[in-house]
């Protein structure tokens, strides 16, 4: 077995450390999600984090790991009889992203099922992780099915499993601990909101904390036992605070003055619903216990606001988490009573302490850097050669733009697809490996042949021939690739305010159908990728918010430029299926010929099928009607800015189809 890395040898990251003891302490905090970069330890401080974990007493031969003192009524394996139980640690349960719905709730038995006629089921890791830690890394990345489950079992604390004839109901309680990097995409909101804290990590940019770092990665590296060996009495220190502040939190109390300045925070930073609320006074309660202390001070309700609030407060999937600590603080001390009670000194911290010494400061990436000015082309209407950058109009609920067809690409919410996930359409003999048992078609098929196979007990006789895949239709994300004209005919910044407000409005149709995106753009004399293809709908928004315009208008660059993109991502990624967005007006300047050149580029779109909507942006009294004419060139369909309202005229999904087909 390996060993894992010390808890207490993590350098930094106090934020991270404070958050996961807490919930050792008090696992009703519900969780943390871990926000930050690559390579900053999120990992490795939550599997560390299990080996400081209190044993559990089990009852002896459970599989759903019911606790002797009050075992589940309604747990499968019982009724329990009172005595025999067994002590192990507490389980840490790795959720991979790629797991399917049978691995996670459990299933039927198919083998005792087909040989035995014997309905059982075979648990999965909710029950595995009951009295545990479920933990998911790249929590952002897992399939919106299991996302659903996951849900599920955290509001109720128990798993509930109706399928292929089974009825089963299991306690699933767990501390459920997530890590992601935000560059990946962000996490739906209804998941978001099941963490109770979440904690945004970065790398230090102090060198002796990155020094240090080094340093102990690397002895762990060479010899992790002996490494271990030289943090056991600091774990065990750890170990110890942990129980001995579970004994202490029934005998914390939650002044009346502690909870107003809660609801009066949550209140004040307008977060919905009131979990925020019951996170925040566990939290606080967990922190005084962790201090070793018996009443909620105001530096706890402050700690357990900057640790549950930043995360609620997000009103759409580009705001970034944060909370305003100063109104925190104003708000804080309009609602102190005078009869606060002081720390009493005996524990072993102050309020909100932290689980170690070591402190450093916490660098910032630097982003939201703008490109910069290419060369002056053709001018625009106001004379200016480029113009900065204008804020987007305010984003609005589009049309559904699909793409034709049925497809077989990643799960996701846009286009029709077949998928491991979704509703069962039929049955077929397998083509290689068997994923997907359908279960009626295959005892329909092994029936006929029992008596000519010599079947004489209870089992069925079933031979790889009778075999049968299920098939299942649901919807898959696609790569949606916008490529924008950010040229000088496009600068006029009313205009352009609202073409990225469409733009952006396409990017949270595409966050919610769970979709990859790009960006390219042109302008001057040539295009970029501003954004290779990426899940981070939040990265292509700050690219289109930092974008400027000006210049001529290389449309056939742009096309091009798109159609190289859609070759590499499709060697890459072969089975999720494009649909370029081109917004633009239609006009092409700059080169030789360049109208018949952009023509020429959009037909490489048509000969490869490649659905595509052409948003048109032009304005004003003369219309020429180029981007219809680009629409044709590409075999899709040509839309303009109001059109793609969802609010306005009905059949555009249709029509893209009609086009597309």
């Amino acid at each position: 077995m390996t060993t894992p890395f010390p808890f207490t040898a993590v350098v930094g990251q106090d934020d991270l450390r404070l958050a996961l003891l807490l919930n050792a302490v008090s696992p009703a905090v519900g969780g943390v999600l871990v926000r930050g970069e690559k390579g900053t330890a999120k990992s490795t401080a939550v599997r560390a984090l299990s080996a400081l974990m209190p044993q559990l007493n089990v009852v002896a031969g459970c599989r759903f790991s019911c606790d002797p003192d009050s075992p589940d009524p309604a747990c499968p394996d019982g009724p329990h009889e009172p005595g025999a139980f067994e002590t192990r640690p507490a389980r840490m349960v790795e959720l991979p992203v790629g797991a399917s719905e049978d691995r996670l709730v459990g299933a039927l038995d198919i083998e005792r099922a087909l040989a035995e006629g014997v309905k059982a089921f075979e648990p999965g890791l909710l029950a595995d992780a009951h009295r545990g830690i479920l933990y998911v890394d790249e929590v952002n990345l897992l399939h919106d099915h299991l996302v659903d489950l996951l849900l599920d079992a955290a509001a109720m604390g128990a798993s509930y499993v109706e399928r292929e004839g089974v009825s089963v109901r299991h306690a699933a309680r767990f501390l459920l601990v997530g890590t992601m990097n935000p560059e990946e995409g962000e996490l739906r909101p209804q998941l978001l909101d099941r963490f109770g804290l979440t904690v945004e990590v970065a790398a230090s940019r102090e060198p002796d904390q990155r020094v240090e770092v080094v340093r102990r990665r690397l002895a762990y590296d060479d010899d992790p036992p002996g490494f271990a060996a030289r943090w056991a009495d600091e774990e065990t220190a750890v170990r110890q605070r942990i129980v001995a502040a579970r004994e202490l939190l029934p005998s914390v109390r939650l002044g009346d003055g502690a909870l107003r300045q809660i609801a009066a925070t949550c209140a004040a930073f307008e977060v919905d619903g009131m979990r925020a609320d019951i996170v925040m006074a566990r939290t606080a309660t967990a922190l005084a216990a962790w201090a070793g202390r018996t009443d909620v001070l105001a530096e706890d309700v402050r700690q357990a606001a900057l640790l549950a609030l930043p995360h609620r407060r997000r009103r759409n999937p580009f705001d970034a988490p944060g909370l305003d600590e100063d109104k925190l603080d104003e708000t804080l001390e309009q609602y102190a009573e005078d009869d606060d009670p002081e720390p009493d000194g005996d524990g072993p911290g102050g309020g909100g302490g932290q689980p170690t010494p070591d402190e450093g400061p916490q660098g910032d990436g630097d982003t939201g850097a703008r490109p910069e000015a290419g060369e002056d082309g053709e001018p625009p209407a106001s004379g200016a050669g480029e113009q900065s950058a204008v804020r987007a109009a305010e984003p609005f609920r589009t049309k559904v733009l699909s793409v034709p067809g049925i497809g077989a690409g990643a799960a996701g919410r846009r286009s029709r697809a077949r998928t491991e996930h979704g509703r069962t359409t039929g049955a077929r003999r397998p083509r290689g490996a068997l994923t997907k048992l359908h279960l009626a078609a295959t005892v329909q098929a092994a029936a006929p042949h029992q008596r000519a196979r010599g079947r004489s007990g209870p089992g069925l006789v079933v031979r790889r021939d009778d075999l049968r895949q299920a098939t299942r239709e649901g919807r898959e994300g696609n790569l949606v690739l916008f490529v924008v004209d950010a040229s000088g005919s496009m600068a006029a910044r009313q205009r352009m305010s609202a073409v990225k407000g469409a733009v952006l409005s396409l990017l949270l149709d595409a966050y919610q159908r769970r979709d990859k995106v790009g960006l390219v753009t042109f302008r001057g004399a040539a295009a970029e990728v501003a954004l290779p293809p990426t899940s981070s709908v939040d990265a292509a928004a700050a690219r289109l918010e930092s974008l400027p315009t000006g210049g001529r208008t290389p449309l056939a660059a742009g096309l091009l430029k798109a159609h190289d993109v859609l070759r590499v991502e499709r060697l890459r990624d072969p089975a999720r299926r494009p649909l370029v967005v081109v917004v633009t007006d239609g006009r092409a300047t700059g080169g030789p010929e360049p109208v018949a050149l952009a023509g020429r580029a959009a037909r490489l779109f048509a000969a490869e099928s490649v659905a595509s909507v052409v948003v048109d942006c032009e304005s004003g009294p003369v219309r020429l009607g180029l981007a219809g004419q680009l629409a044709g060139e590409l075999g899709g369909t040509a839309v303009t800015l109001d059109e793609l309202r969802a609010d306005s005229i009905a059949g555009l999904v249709k029509d893209v189809q009609r086009r597309a087909a």
